[in-house]
């Protein structure tokens, strides 16, 4: 497989739209496989747009038709039990769940075993006709490792989830939309536009709401219902202090559309 140059790994668009960083895959001749240093690269630029207030969306895409076929095997195969304990990449997989903005993914063309599972670390996911989702390490004596057992199993049902995971069943865009693991279906050439239009749209919303919205929804995948909804009702009480939750009824009361700041 051959070498990348580190910096052409990740392609960062600052604003692609206003308010919208795009962060693209780009290990072409390896099909954008995920390995550390393209994780380490990801996570390090999705650290730095947290502290931008000026970046109030993520968009993340992969060059070339594919969004990511997988971790990079070459670089797994040298590993044995030991190198896999000190593995960085868990660490790198841990920085960007962290990131609390909201987080898209343009999926074109293959999202198999370290992609699907980078594909579901985000908030929503738009793909293409062509997408095909998957977890095939089965193939290969493995198993999914950075979250693919469980965060599948959340998106799509047990059974369906076992079927991918189990056997290496690869899914389309049709029956991953209707399993409930894609938001929405575009043709391949505007997949990336779609996902951006939509990225662009959720940041002119209040940016606290929008932070504090995410985290709600994601406490129901990770909490039972009391302490789920315990969390949303104190989300919705913080934000009776903000300038923004004021600016938005009145906005609503003057027929205007409102200018959120953030505070």
């Amino acid at each position: 497989m051959p070498d990348d140059k580190p910096s052409d790994m990740l392609l960062i668009d600052h604003q692609a739209r206003p308010g919208v960083a795009l962060l693209t895959l780009s290990r072409p001749a390896a099909r954008n496989a995920l390995n550390t240093e393209l994780l380490d690269r990801l996570a390090g630029a999705l650290e730095r747009f947290e502290d931008d207030d000026e970046i109030r969306a993520v968009v993340i895409t992969g060059a070339d038709g594919i969004f990511a076929a997988g971790a990079d095997i070459r670089e797994l195969a040298d590993k044995d039990c030991v190198g896999l304990l000190n593995d960085a990449r868990p660490r790198h997989w841990k920085r960007i769940r962290g990131f609390s903005k909201p987080l898209l993914a343009a999926v074109n063309g293959y999202a198999l075993g370290g992609g699907c599972e980078l594909a579901m670390q985000a908030d929503l996911i738009i793909a293409g006709r062509d997408a095909r989702f998957g977890q095939p390490e089965i193939n290969l004596g493995l198993i999914p490792g950075a979250g693919g057992t469980q965060r599948l199993v959340r998106a799509v049902g047990k059974s369906l989830a076992m079927q991918m995971v189990l056997a290496g069943t690869l899914i389309g865009a049709e029956r991953a939309r209707d399993a409930g693991l894609v938001a929405e279906i575009s043709e391949p050439e505007l997949t990336l536009e779609t996902t951006l239009e939509l990225a662009a749209r959720i940041a002119t919303k209040a940016p606290i709401s929008v932070k504090l919205a995410k985290a709600a929804v994601l406490k129901a995948c990770e909490v039972g219902l009391d302490d789920g909804l315990a969390f949303e009702r104190q989300a919705f009480v913080m934000l009776g202090a903000t300038e923004d939750r004021r600016e938005g009824i009145q906005a609503f009361l003057d027929k205007r559309q409102p200018q959120f700041k953030g505070t």
